[in-house]
């Protein structure tokens, strides 16, 4: 049995409420099935990156960082940070805000940067949202986990996740707790990165890296699943689809499908 480690990093009082609301609950109703808990590492700045399938997956994949003694800083949407007892957990516990899809994002990257500068460890979701692609593979990534890593010069720790959807589908609203589901976790080994160290930082040589991050997760979740990953990653850009929120609303209105039942009632 996995034997937590001891945190030695400063938690703060949110993050340990938070601790002790969430993990109780978490030990309730999941399995763990971890692996690969060596390769985080006990110290030291660091870049996590995971695969993203669920909104519930930040919080066991937090669980899985916490039991190896570390404390996980999340890029996390702003608007997270205005929400009640959250958002107060959120900041007081260190999470970095990021403003997706405005001229505010590139805040998070220097605070991100400052953060493992100082020796934290910073978890971030390459695909940027709940992957679009039909069988929950990740998707094409950003570049900002690859960016921050290199501009500090520490290492990118790749971790894949899976179960958490089926709790919690993708953008679904009913949770199925029973029976209880299992939650993997790999980490692996440090992703090679030393060729693109100690050059210019150029958009290809970013995009080489992130491909090479995302190659590395896609790899330890195809172990997790048994399965073989497609051979394309998929890309909501060239696929039309939205790139954040829910990519199967109307993005005209946010009442799109009540007006048009409405519509449809008055016409007959």
């Amino acid at each position: 049995m996995h034997q937590p480690r001891s945190t030695r990093e400063r938690r703060g009082l949110a993050f340990m409420i938070g601790v002790m609301i969430v993990k109780p609950v978490l030990l309730a109703l999941t399995r763990r099935d971890w692996a690969g808990e060596e390769n985080v590492p006990r110290k030291g700045g660091a870049v996590l990156v995971a695969n993203h399938a669920s909104h519930l997956d930040p919080l066991t994949f937090a669980h899985f960082v916490h039991e190896q003694g570390r404390v996980p800083r999340y890029l996390a949407k702003a608007a997270l940070f205005d929400v009640f007892f959250a958002g107060w957990v959120l900041r007081s516990s260190g999470q970095i805000p990021v403003h997706r899809l405005t001229s505010d994002a590139s805040r998070a990257f220097g605070d991100a940067v400052a953060a493992v500068r100082e020796g934290k460890l910073v978890v971030v979701y390459p695909e940027g949202t709940l992957t679009r692609d039909p069988d929950l593979w990740p998707m094409v990534g950003k570049t900002g986990a690859a960016r921050i890593a290199l501009s500090a010069g520490v290492p990118v720790v790749p971790a894949a996740q899976w179960g958490a959807h089926e709790i919690l589908y993708p953008y679904s609203t009913r949770p199925r707790l029973l029976p209880r589901h299992t939650i993997h976790v790999t980490a692996g080994p440090p992703v090679d990165l030393d060729d693109f160290r100690d050059r210019p930082i150029t958009p290809e040589l970013l995009h080489a890296a992130t491909s090479r991050i995302m190659d590395t997760v896609t790899g330890l979740l195809e172990g997790i699943r048994h399965e073989t990953a497609p051979p394309t990653r998929f890309d909501p850009r060239r696929a039309g689809v939205q790139q954040i929120g829910n990519p199967h609303r109307d993005p005209r209105t946010k009442h799109g499908s009540q007006r048009r039942k409405a519509s449809r009632r008055r016409s007959r």
